[in-house]
């Protein structure tokens, strides 16, 4: 008969929490919405936060099978030995062909020049805004999987024979030619007449170059035309089909100290990276920014807590005669306190799940504004209705003490 008995005080106790929000009306919604606000902001930080990560991935790891990239140097290189790993020797097209020809892991071989000085890209009156131009070689859509919208991308001929073909990103796209097909039509880049033979889908990426702020020719082409020494010059391939990452990572630096004349001992003059350690890096720099963030939001629902107490307070001193009858009658302190914590517990969890509902829509709507794809986490729902109500549970115990430790008959007798 205990459990039963049990059930029916914890069932009073949450219908009388509800009985003191509406005789409470203004100071439990205000509660309420502290709370809400508290779960909210950390709920929207985490969802747009894994969102962010989300896009990132899909930047990175675009492409349909493990790539790798070869750079001067690492991403992520301490300030004073930047400039001297910088003056490291500048990839080359036989670089390119050496991992074509050597390494049988590695597939498409591609060489990639990448403008550091953007370039106004006009068609008749029309320009677009500074636009990073790329010279490449033909397999680069087979890189990244690069989709092209209407015509084609640059074909081995017109990279051996540097044609003067471009083939334009959604962005420049749309800025030069709103409403004409663009295909066949001449361009102007740096001086130079190009004619468009394809155009891209938009990729909407956060990255730079590959965003949708980017036209692309090829890399004979650009050489001629557009290239400067302060260009990025970089290295990509795909890995085989059957192979694996690790054996088209150790073909591709084997072949390129020796295409580079490196002794046995030597340092690698060069970095080499995968897909797999850009997502590395992505979780380096996003998971401590979300623990930081979230600490931060989590302040809102410490000052939510610190209303709880006060409003708990509040009602003990409101309440003491309808505590000292309690006693009179054969209520111990635990059941007491029991329901002044379950009181605050329903009022900050109503706040949890007003504001688990307010962050989810914000977290949808911030998603769609900035184009990041909307990641709803189950886990960190359900964490975020259980601290809302042990943050009234937590806050809420000195105000309970403070009621189960009144003395009976002193209580009654207050006015």
């Amino acid at each position: 008969m205990q459990a039963p008995s049990r059930q029916n005080l914890w069932s009073e106790n949450v219908a009388q929490a509800f009985e003191v929000m509406r005789a409470h009306r203004m100071r439990s919604a205000l509660l309420i919405l502290g709370v809400a606000i508290g779960i909210a902001t950390v709920l929207m930080m985490v969802t747009v936060l894994s969102g962010l990560s989300k896009k990132i991935y899909q930047d990175m790891a675009s492409a349909n099978r493990p790539y790798i990239y070869v750079q001067k140097f690492d991403f992520v290189v301490e300030g004073e030995n930047r400039e001297e790993l910088s003056r490291r020797a500048d990839f080359t097209r036989e670089d390119a062909a050496a991992l074509a020809r050597t390494c049988p892991s590695v597939d498409a071989s591609v060489f990639m020049i990448e403008s550091q000085g953007n370039y106004t890209v006009r068609y008749g009156a029309e320009k677009t805004p500074p636009t990073t131009v790329l010279g490449s070689s033909h397999r680069l859509p087979e890189l990244f999987s690069l989709t092209i919208d209407r015509g084609r991308f640059i074909s081995e001929s017109e990279e051996r024979f540097r044609e003067r073909v471009v083939v334009l990103a959604a962005g420049p796209a749309k800025d030069l030619f709103p409403q004409a097909d663009p295909i066949g039509r001449y361009v102007t880049i740096g001086g130079a007449k190009y004619q468009v033979v394809g155009t891209m889908t938009p990729r909407n990426s956060i990255f730079g170059a590959w965003s949708d702020n980017f036209v692309c020719v090829p890399h004979t082409t650009f050489y001629r035309d557009l290239h400067t020494e302060n260009d990025w010059i970089t290295l990509g391939a795909t890995v085989r089909d059957g192979a694996t990452l690790e054996q088209g990572v150790e073909e591709v630096t084997r072949a390129l100290r020796v295409q580079r004349g490196l002794r046995p001992g030597q340092e690698n003059d060069f970095s080499v990276e995968t897909s797999e350690s850009f997502l590395d890096l992505v979780k380096k720099v996003t998971v401590p920014i979300g623990i930081v963030l979230t600490i931060i939001a989590s302040i809102g629902l410490l000052v939510g807590g610190i209303g709880v107490m006060n409003v708990m307070l509040i009602s003990v001193t409101e309440r003491t005669r309808e505590i000292g009858v309690r006693r009179a009658i054969g209520a111990e302190r635990g059941d007491v306190m029991r329901q002044f914590l379950i009181e605050a517990g329903t009022l900050t969890g109503i706040g949890g799940v007003v504001g688990v509902l307010a962050g989810t829509a914000l977290a949808l709507g911030v998603s769609k504004l900035i184009h990041f794809p909307f990641v709803f986490s189950w886990p960190w729902t359900i964490v975020s209705l259980v601290f809302s109500v042990l943050v009234g549970v937590g806050f809420g115990l000195y105000p309970a003490r403070r009621a189960g430790d009144m003395d009976p008959v002193a209580a009654l007798r207050h006015e």
